[in-house]
């Protein structure tokens, strides 16, 4: 007598394939998902009883910042079909600029002086924060590995797509772009330094307002109404206020958790436009405007970072 297969067991059959499959990506997964834990494991109770409050509050307010963002980005899409792709190119390699940037000047940059200081030594110090951007790396390499998604040009991907609707797979794509995003924020205010954490929201929010606009319209090529394209492009920025609560927990605990989170917040994000935003403003033949709008991204946070540092 044969047993009906659930769908939750013919997932977790699909998933332990892909494991199989994809052994690297499983163990890197593994090893970072592991650190993460130890790291917010012991920061938990520093959070739990008050000492971190403050840094709780900023952290919170920075993410609710880019949720903000994202939603008033996405709002055009109501009476917009779509924008001209050399424009949307363009827009895309702005926030690609100025993610990068804020990889640089907020997170690897303090996290090099923070760890010197903490560990004695640059050679040491630099050490700690390569740790933390591999572990970024292995973080966003098994979860885009392991999470069912769909890049807008590239296709589904992930174990078991294909018992997941179109809309849905775009829905978790997002919500890996967003995920690195408010870690950061939650790593930059860890420690109640407003000149890591400001020009981090700053940053993060200017280029959230380009990038809601694009995923609301391919939601909305994707089939989504308009007030549903809207409404999900906007709901996906909740993953920022998510993420920078988890940044504030890998970051306050150990000082040199410190480090090691701006680390680990820079190669994701890092990660993220390596693989993801670049490939896709050059895929239709748009370089030149993407990559002078990456330039400009840069320059407007590099200044910010001036400014607000």
């Amino acid at each position: 007598m044969e047993i009906a297969q659930t769908p939750q067991s013919g997932w977790l059959d699909a998933l332990r394939a892909h494991a199989r499959s994809h052994m690297p990506a499983a163990l890197g997964l593994g090893l970072s998902a592991l650190a993460v834990v130890v790291l917010l494991g012991q920061s938990l109770l520093q959070i739990a009883t008050g000492e971190a409050s403050a840094v709780l509050r900023f952290a919170l307010i920075g993410g609710a910042a880019g949720f903000a963002a994202t939603a008033l980005g996405a709002a055009p899409a109501l009476f917009l079909r779509g924008i001209p792709q050399r424009v949307e190119d363009s827009m895309l390699g702005m926030a690609a600029g100025m993610m990068l940037a804020a990889s640089a000047f907020s997170l690897l940059i303090p996290g090099l002086e923070a760890g010197a200081e903490i560990l004695g030594g640059k050679g040491g110090g630099a050490g700690v924060v390569v740790l933390g951007m591999a572990l970024g790396v292995l973080l966003m390499l098994g979860l885009d590995a392991f999470t069912p998604h769909e890049h807008e040009r590239g296709g589904p991907c992930g174990p078991g797509f294909e018992r997941c609707g179109r809309v849905w797979l775009f829905v978790f794509a997002i919500a890996l772009h967003n995920l690195p995003e408010g870690m950061a924020i939650g790593v930059g205010f860890s420690h109640g330094d407003m000149g890591v954490g400001l020009p981090l929201v700053a940053a993060i929010a200017l280029q959230d307002l380009p990038e809601g606009l694009a995923v609301a319209l391919a939601l909305r090529g994707a089939g989504m109404t308009p007030g549903r394209a809207v409404l999900v492009a906007g709901a996906s920025g909740l993953m920022e206020p998510l993420g920078a609560l988890l940044g504030v927990g890998l970051s306050s605990g150990m000082a040199v958790a410190y480090p090691v989170g701006l680390g680990l917040a820079a190669g994701a994000m890092i990660f993220v436009v390596s693989h993801e935003v670049i490939p896709e403003t050059h895929r239709n033949g748009h370089q030149t405007p993407a990559t002078v709008g990456l330039m400009a991204g840069f320059a407007v946070m590099m200044v910010l970072d001036a400014m607000l540092g």
